[in-house]
């Protein structure tokens, strides 16, 4: 094996680095300069730098590292704090007519559109056998009553008849005490007694079985009667059709649709409101809504639901609002906002909120000495141009940019802008 090419390739390799990596000191040997001094120049260089990587962009020579952030000059201004929630209309009253008895109809169907008034006609029934019915209970009736002065007779006749009994006996007993009868008449005296109690009892008993028959009479008229009211299906108030009535000839039996009416001349707004307000919600407020149309309404509220949903833990609000012209429809989207007691708050973006290290929302401030500080807040409304937090001083420097970055305690290098910018 040859030396030569291992040592070539060690001279070339030494070349190649002298060259390359030691540049700055083989001009500098060249020029006849110190190389010791210019090490020395480069380490504190290199040093510097990586001092002001660890210490960030706005780190100085007096202090410690600070954070650039941007922040505003927040001040709580007076709102109405009202409650906001998204909802629907719905009708005052909904009802659906159903028939109670078995026959086909017999009267014109109604369009469902049409305006009704209470007590009109929706659906007319044959009535069948049923007037004959009504005949026959009512004849019954009259033959029940019929019987009640025989039966009243016959109870005053078994008291005639009992009182002529006591004089029979009471005349026999002084006879037969003064030996002027004998025992077999006063044993017959008493006998005619006891039987003509019996017929007192027997003559009562008729009675009141002559009234239950009345009675029961008086039942089966009242019935008749009622299955005949059940031919003919009323509007159980002003409203509209939402159905078609039922048309000629269709059979319907006990729980069939005639129509449904509904009433819109008073609209309910009903939306749900989370557990946390619910408190600042009270009957009888004023409350305003828009509908998906853009139209606005006004009311107050009529019903607050004692129990809250299993599943959204919300309470069922109902706002009252009058619709004399039927403009507002059942089922229409709306937002609601219903009057509650002033605060005043800050308005801020929506971007400057942030949760601490334990989930609790709020901001990040900065303090007097120019150190981060967390605030909690709580949020009362969201608007286009901000929401609007309770929670904070009346005035604050909130960080708006940057507030993710920093933690308690931080030194801020902070930047102001206008709250409204």
């Amino acid at each position: 094996m040859r030396i030569i090419p291992p040592l070539t390739a060690l001279v070339v390799t030494a070349s190649l680095y002298a060259v390359v990596m030691e540049r700055d000191s083989l001009l500098a040997f060249a020029r006849g300069e110190d190389t010791t001094d210019m090490e020395a120049a480069d380490s504190a260089a290199e040093a510097a730098q990586t001092a002001l990587a660890d210490a960030g962009p706005d780190a100085t020579a007096d202090g410690p590292p600070q954070v650039a952030v941007v922040a505003v000059h927040s001040t709580a201004r007076a709102i109405d704090n009202a409650v906001v929630l998204r909802g629907q209309t719905r009708a005052l009253r909904e009802v659906n007519v159903m028939a109670e008895t078995t026959s086909t109809v017999i009267s014109d169907p109604l369009r469902k559109g049409a305006t009704v008034d209470r007590g009109d006609v929706l659906c007319e029934l044959d009535p069948g056998t049923r007037p004959a019915s009504l005949q026959e209970a009512r004849a019954r009736l009259a033959e029940a009553r019929a019987k009640m002065p025989e039966a009243e007779a016959r109870l005053e006749e078994a008291h005639a008849v009992l009182e002529e009994a006591r004089i029979n006996l009471t005349a026999a007993q002084k006879l037969s005490e003064g030996g002027y009868a004998s025992e077999t008449r006063l044993a017959s005296a008493k006998a005619a007694e006891r039987t003509a109690q019996a017929a007192i009892a027997s003559a009562e008993g008729g009675l009141e079985s002559t009234r239950a028959g009345i009675e029961s009479a008086v039942a089966a008229v009242a019935a008749a009667e009622k299955e005949m009211d059940r031919l003919v299906l009323h509007a159980p108030f002003n409203g509209i059709l939402e159905s078609d009535t039922a048309e000629v000839g269709s059979l319907l039996q006990p729980g069939t649709l005639c129509a449904t009416v509904i009433q819109l001349d008073t609209i309910k707004l009903v939306g749900y409101v989370p557990e946390t307000a619910i408190n600042r919600v009270s009957l009888g407020a004023r409350a305003g809504a828009r509908l998906a149309t853009g139209q606005q309404v006004t009311g107050e509220v009529s019903f607050i639901s004692r129990s809250a949903d299993e599943t959204t833990r919300t309470f069922e609000v109902e706002v009252t609002v009058p619709n004399p012209d039927l403009s507002i429809r059942d089922g229409q989207t709306a937002e609601i906002a219903i009057a509650a007691e002033g605060a005043k708050a800050h308005q801020l973006p929506q971007s400057a909120l942030t949760l601490n290290n334990e989930g609790q929302l709020g901001v990040r401030v900065v303090r007097a000495d120019r150190t981060a500080g967390f605030v909690p807040v709580t949020l009362l409304r969201d608007e286009a141009a901000g929401v609007w937090l309770d929670g904070l001083p009346e005035q604050a420097d909130v960080i708006v940019v940057g507030q993710d970055f920093v933690t308690e305690g931080v030194a801020l290098n902070p930047t102001y802008r206008e709250a409204s910018e």
